[in-house]
């Protein structure tokens, strides 16, 4: 199958049988159906069905070199400068779709197997076969349009000491046996967001110390097919409601997050990418430029939210006549200079691309980490702007119920705006609750902050990113000589 629709993607997740959990209970119900996942899957369908769109096709898809049809623009591994735009392209399409708020919509995950399979010629030293089948599963993702959730962090308690002797009760994921079929795995993972909304499972780990002096057993990456026996997804709370009025963001863009139990999961060979050797995991993790790549779609999502955000700013703006008042023009200019430092260093990524010396081009590193360091802060200051323009506004809140009771005629009359009618006046602030005081909002700011790592660690990455770079300094060098002389 290349390029699916949404249908085709709904029927792959309906017909799953993993055992699912919510509150306590196994959910045996079309996952389309229930609450948590059914506004999610109901966006993700309607991004699907856009790669089918007439006027969208040529944008969204390019031709499989494996037999020439139409696969997600995506999995394109860039060799030029004109490949890179046309995936920021499409991947803006699917932003403004979702309007940055699927932190893990399918082009991050096609992003990230398409910088893994760039690199696949690294695992040659341990196994001609790892390389294989990370190419393999490469293509097979692609031509299929397989969705896929990621499993990269595992449970707190597996860094308390004792845990990690590698033997049968260690909670950390590992490695318990090898068979002739294949490896076997058991342990947990964290924080596999749209795990219940997937096709398959791609897993690794930043490897746990081992106690052997030989195969490190908490060192291994490979992909599987959610329902394989012996996986267990548990899920959090929903955040979600069936009403796009009175919840308009979690209605249509809540992204559940699972842990993720593999219980003597049996992983075939041929789905394996490497096992046992610690330092491949940190060679093949930074060869593959995974955090430029990945960079490059994230910060596709980074200009839609923010364009939505300012949107926000901008109507809540005039519908309380604040348009002229300094400190409000003062927080917009903010949120406006925000949005365009990151789509100038989406340009700026895009004209200084490099070859990666494999055959591709990567997008210039800086811009793109310089946009991973400032969102951060960005995002949590705009939904602030919100909270102080809206003040009390932002918490009563009546409901789309309201407007179809006896109460309508009162509400239509108190809560005008100077050029709103009251039930979408009312709609702006409800998505200014979700924002800035719902759970789904809380959850947004979150994520946003430790996106790809906390503070200290992305600041790492741009300064080694610039460490080689002596052209400032040399310059003001220079500039000393010239005065000392």
């Amino acid at each position: 199958m290349p390029a699916k629709t949404g249908m085709q993607y709904c029927e792959r997740i309906n017909a799953q049988t993993v055992p699912c959990w919510y509150k306590g209970e196994l959910l045996t119900a079309k996952r389309s159906e229930h609450i948590a996942f059914s506004g999610l899957m109901k966006t993700q369908m309607n991004m699907y069905d856009l790669q089918y769109d007439p006027q969208l096709t040529e944008l969204m898809t390019y031709p499989s070199p494996t037999d020439g049809k139409p696969v997600g623009m995506s999995f394109l591994p860039p060799t030029s400068v004109n490949d890179l735009r046309k995936r920021r392209e499409a991947m803006t399409i699917w932003a403004q779709t979702h309007h940055g708020f699927l932190g893990r919509s399918p082009d991050y995950m096609n992003t990230a197997m398409m910088a893994f399979f760039t690199a696949a010629d690294l695992l040659n030293d341990l196994s001609p076969q790892y390389a294989e089948n990370l190419r393999n599963y490469y293509a097979y993702c692609r031509d299929h349009d397989i969705t896929l959730s990621h499993a990269f962090i595992q449970p707190h308690a597996s860094k308390i000491s004792g845990q990690m002797d590698a033997t049968e009760d260690a909670i950390a994921a590992k490695v318990v046996d090898r068979t002739a079929e294949g490896l076997i795995i058991n342990g947990a993972f964290m924080m596999a967001t749209q795990a219940a909304t997937s096709d398959e499972i791609f897993v690794y780990p930043s490897p746990s110390p081992s106690p052997f002096d030989d195969e490190n057993p908490f060192a291994f990456s490979f992909a599987v097919p959610n329902d394989l026996p012996g996986i267990t997804l548990i899920c959090r709370d929903t955040y979600a409601a069936e009403s796009n009025y009175n919840y308009p963001l979690s209605s249509r863009y809540e992204e559940m997050d699972n842990i993720v139990i593999f219980d003597h999961v049996l992983v075939p060979h041929n789905r394996i990418f490497f096992a046992g050797h610690e330092q491949m995991s940190s060679t093949l993790f930074s060869g593959s430029n995974f955090h430029i790549h990945a960079g490059h779609q994230v910060l596709c999502r980074y200009i839609a939210k923010t364009e939505f955000m300012l949107g926000t700013i901008q109507l809540l703006t005039d519908t309380l006549d604040l348009s002229n008042e300094a400190h409000v023009l003062e927080k917009t200019a903010r949120a406006l200079a925000g949005l365009e430092s990151l789509k100038a260093l989406a340009i700026a990524a895009e004209a200084g691309a490099i070859p990666d010396g494999r055959g591709y081009i990567l997008p210039a590193p800086k811009p793109l980490m310089a946009a991973n360091l400032l969102y951060p802060k960005l995002y949590p200051e705009m939904i602030e702007i919100l909270q102080l323009l809206s003040s009390s506004g932002m918490i009563m809140v009546p409901q789309e119920e309201d407007f179809q009771s006896g109460t309508a005629d009162s509400l239509n009359v108190y809560l005008k705006g100077s050029d709103m009618e009251s039930k979408e006046r009312n709609a702006l602030f409800r998505l200014i609750w979700e924002l800035g005081a719902g759970s789904f909002g809380g959850r947004q700011t979150q994520f946003e902050r430790f996106f790809f790592g906390n503070n200290i660690t992305v600041s790492n990455r741009l300064y080694k990113a610039s460490s080689q770079d002596h052209s400032q300094r040399e310059r003001v060098r220079q500039f000393l000589g010239n005065l000392a002389r």
